[in-house]
C-alpha cells in the first residue's frame, strides 16, 4: 500500500513533489489534518461554540483571508476565549491573525451555524479604520485586498452572504451564518 501526497499552492495548483523539500512534504499536510481531526471531536461533543468575524474596509476593498487548513478565503476572524469580551476578541484576532490594529468597530450582526455538528455563534463587527503591519499569523496561508464589486470565486459562501448584506446597507440583527 502506498500513500499519495498531493499539495496545492497558494492558487489552487499542484505543487511538483519534486518542487518541494522534505520538511514540507511532512509538514506541509499537517494543519489541514489537524483541522480534520479537529471536526471529528466537534461530531462527538457537539459543543456551543462563540466566535467574532471582521468586515475591514479600506479604499472600496474589503481585507479576506486565506487559512493554511482550508481552502476558501474568508472574513478574518476567530473564537472568542473564556474571560474575553467579544471586542476584545475582535481585535485580538485582526492583530493575531494580519497584525492589524483596528479603530471603532460597529456591530454588524449576530448569526448561528450549525455546520460540521456544532453550535457556533458567530458575531460580525465591521470597521473602515484599520492599520496593517503586514505580518500574519502561523495560520494564515496569505491575505489580501478584493474590491467590493470583484470577489473572489473561492470566497467562502457565509462570508459572501455578509459582504452582500454590508453592501446593501441594511445588515440583519440576527440571522444565520
Amino acid at each position: 500500500m502506498s500513500i499519495s501526497v498531493v499539495l496545492f499552492d497558494a492558487d489552487g495548483g499542484v505543487v511538483p513533489p519534486n518542487r518541494l523539500a522534505p520538511w514540507e512534504i511532512v509538514m506541509r499536510p499537517l494543519p489541514r489534518l489537524l483541522y480534520l481531526l479537529n471536526r471529528l471531536c466537534w461530531r462527538l461533543s457537539r459543543p456551543v461554540t462563540i466566535g467574532v468575524r471582521l468586515i475591514l474596509v479600506q479604499d472600496g476593498a474589503v481585507l479576506l483571508v486565506r487559512h493554511t487548513y482550508q481552502r476558501h478565503w474568508y472574513l478574518p476572524g476567530g473564537g472568542v476565549k473564556r474571560g474575553e469580551t467579544l471586542e476584545e476578541a475582535a481585535r485580538r484576532e485582526a492583530a493575531e491573525e494580519l497584525g492589524a490594529r483596528l479603530g471603532h468597530l460597529r456591530l454588524f450582526g449576530v448569526y448561528s451555524n450549525f455546520y460540521e455538528h456544532k453550535s457556533d455563534h458567530v458575531i460580525v463587527f465591521s470597521c473602515d479604520d484599520l492599520h496593517l503591519a503586514g505580518e500574519t499569523g502561523p495560520e494564515i496561508e496569505r491575505f489580501g485586498f478584493f474590491a467590493l464589486g470583484d470577489l473572489p470565486p473561492q470566497l467562502s459562501p457565509g462570508s459572501r452572504r455578509r459582504i452582500q448584506e454590508y453592501l446593501a446597507g441594511s445588515p440583519p440583527i440576527a440571522g444565520r451564518w
